[in-house]
């Protein structure tokens, strides 16, 4: 089958859409893989107990001054401000944002330093189930972790610039190597407080893997206050908005966090290695495509070639609904194998493992709509409005908070609702399900608020998309039988291999998946399925064997 690429500058931006994305999921799998060996040693470790609790409630805080201070100076707000220095006095791109790091680290630290004194006041308001000095001590540690981060992503903002994203694509893995560090060296010597210097030590890799390149860089022009003053202005009006949708992606978590903590010891636990969990494929498929979009989706709405702007959005969505409805159907079917062999060791026993292996599940059907929605948001970035996005995410909190909230009042007071929760998701026997509602809550949140911003995303970029119901049903279609055939091994080699240890678990689960996966790739070929077709072809020219040398586009990006 001949591949329908598009022909001209726009094919060859597709392609290297494609190939930017694959680079940058390869990556994004290598620092989840990281992350899920962090999530493994600390539930081997604790256990979904109360070390756990503290230890996730004390990030809600840092998490929020990241969200609503530190990515005041985003590099989604950076980059349109930079590439109109760039174009302007491109000696002066370096020396504004040296003024920007330099404006950055005064204004967090001010901020941080009212949060370390006021830490007592505030963090039991976060988790006024488990308020302990434990974890004030923990929240004060970590509020250096969204001042590092911070700095590190005003300065990926030159990283994608120059199209470096391997460099930019590395940091998470060293972020995630130092948080292992602290739980595997630090945390036998010195506690909980050791977990907390982990995570700093990861922040100061983070941002120090990029620091190099950008001290290299050669700074010809000056620039005046005056002139950073106004630049700054520019990149605040962009980012304020997008720091209101942050932040209140952040209060969701605060909220439900703080529901959970008036719930049995290890309800946090369980919630947020359920939320991690359903992160790995939202962050290789949908933080991947959306990334690799952005620099040409900015280019090209700037230099007002609509056509192709409209061609690039509806690519990118088409792949991000490929590979998500498939990720979202294999995660529902295989949810407990993929809870035992991540996380399934050491003090997280079997209740634990089944609990969130039911959080998962639920959190998994929002992943369509989050994955779209990471796209979404770059589109309206790139095209400069912020407001809208905005107003997205205010609508996803509200749903979410206020439906977890509603289905707690029904599980409780209705039999019926409680019972056909935990039997359709098999955990009718295990304590502590009430903690399911708040996935439910969530997920329901991010599918409202995409369906909602879907209506006015087709309209405000006048996108067709006719084939689209064509796309879903292939993709359904597949996944289904896919997923089928994955329930069949399943079921297969659970009578061949000792399905009680990791080795037997994880050559049922991978088995299954593979051959599910197989079988959906096979089923969508079959069906001249055109988005797995580029995304197999865009595989093969990455990886081809004839690309024995490094091509000019590989340098310029790595």
């Amino acid at each position: 089958m001949k591949v329908p690429f598009f022909s001209g500058i726009i094919g060859r931006e597709v392609r290297g859409m494609h190939q930017a994305a694959y680079l940058l999921a390869f990556f994004a799998l290598g620092s989840q893989f990281l992350a899920l060996i962090r999530d493994r040693l600390l539930a081997a470790s604790f256990g979904a107990g109360h070390t756990l609790d503290v230890y996730y409630a004390a990030f809600r805080i840092p998490d929020f001054l990241f969200a609503t201070v530190a990515s005041l100076l985003s590099l989604y707000a950076m980059l349109p401000v930079l590439s109109k220095i760039e174009n302007a006095h491109p000696g002066q791109t370096i020396s504004f944002l040296r003024g920007a790091l330099l404006f950055f680290f005064v204004a967090m630290g001010i901020v941080a330093g009212v949060i370390f004194v006021l830490a007592p006041v505030i963090v039991p308001l976060v988790a006024p189930g488990i308020s302990s000095d434990e974890l004030v001590t923990l929240v004060r540690i970590l509020l250096l972790q969204p001042i590092l981060l911070g700095a590190s992503n005003i300065v990926a903002a030159l990283t994608q610039l120059r199209h470096r994203f391997v460099l930019y694509s590395i940091s998470p893995l060293l972020y995630n190597l130092g948080i292992i560090f602290g739980i595997v060296v630090l945390y036998p010597h010195i506690g909980v407080t050791g977990l907390g210097w982990g995570v700093v030590i990861g922040a100061l890799l983070h941002f120090g893997i990029q620091a190099p390149f950008f001290a290299a860089e050669k700074s010809d022009i000056g620039i005046s206050f005056k002139q950073l003053r106004t630049s700054l202005w520019e990149v605040l009006k962009l980012s304020v908005p997008r720091t209101l949708a942050l932040g209140a992606g952040q209060i969701s978590l605060l909220a439900l966090v703080a529901i959970a903590s008036f719930f049995e010891p290890g309800s946090i636990a369980v919630f947020m290695f359920a939320y991690n969990l359903q992160a790995v494929p939202l962050t290789i498929i949908g933080v991947s495509y959306s990334v690799a979009a952005f620099p040409t989706l900015a280019r090209l709405h700037a230099s007002g070639q609509k056509e192709d702007f409209a061609k690039h959005i509806e690519t990118a969505l088409r792949h991000i609904v490929l590979w998500s409805i498939l990720a979202t159907v294999f995660v529902i079917v295989m949810r407990a194998q993929l809870v035992r062999v991540i996380l399934g060791s050491g003090a997280f026993d079997w209740t634990a493992t089944r609990l969130t292996a039911a959080a998962l599940a639920l959190f998994i059907l929002s992943l369509v709509a989050q994955s779209a929605m990471l796209l979404i948001a770059r589109v309206y970035y790139a095209a400069g409005n912020t407001v809208k996005p905005l107003l997205f995410g205010l609508t996803d909190v509200v749903i979410s908070v206020v439906s977890a909230v509603v289905f707690l009042q029904i599980f409780q007071h209705s039999e019926f609702f409680r019972m056909f929760i935990e039997s359709i998701l098999r955990v009718g026997d295990v304590p502590g399900s009430i903690v399911l509602m708040l996935a439910l809550g969530y997920a329901l949140g991010s599918i409202v608020e995409f369906l909602i911003s879907f209506r006015f995303f087709m309209k405000d970029f006048s996108l067709p998309l006719k084939g689209l119901g064509r796309l879903v049903f292939e993709i359904f279609s597949a996944s289904v039988i896919g997923s089928g055939v994955s329930y069949l091994l399943l079921a297969f080699f659970a009578k061949l291999v000792d399905i009680n240890t990791t080795t037997g678990i994880l050559t049922q689960g991978g088995v299954a998946g593979l051959g599910g996966l197989a079988m959906a790739g096979y089923i969508l070929t079959i069906l001249g399925n055109t988005e797995f077709a580029e995304a197999m072809s865009a595989v093969k020219r990455r990886f081809s064997p004839a690309r024995t040398m490094l091509e000019p586009s590989d340098i310029a990006s790595s």
